[in-house]
């Protein structure tokens, strides 16, 4: 009788840790997001950067205007044809 409680408490210790170890797992884990998510917040454009935003938009324009043929290759400068 004592040896059945005794390994029925040392299932219920085996599962609280366990369990400690999923939680601690998880709080890593969401540390980790909340890292990801503050490196990348960097980069937002807010009200008190948006000026310099624009002006770095403006100082360093990017052309989109291009097109990839059927082997992959980008084609800058596209012929009209009717």
């Amino acid at each position: 009788m004592q040896k059945e409680a005794e390994a029925t408490e040392l299932k219920k210790r085996e599962a609280d840790i366990l369990r400690q170890q999923e939680l601690e797992n998880y709080i890593k884990e969401k540390e980790r997001q909340i890292l990801q998510l503050q490196e990348e917040a960097k980069d937002f454009i807010t009200q008190d950067n948006l000026d310099q935003r624009i002006g770095e938009a403006l100082d360093n324009p990017k052309n989109y205007n291009f097109a990839i043929d059927k082997e992959g290759r980008v084609v800058k400068r596209t012929a009209f044809q009717r």
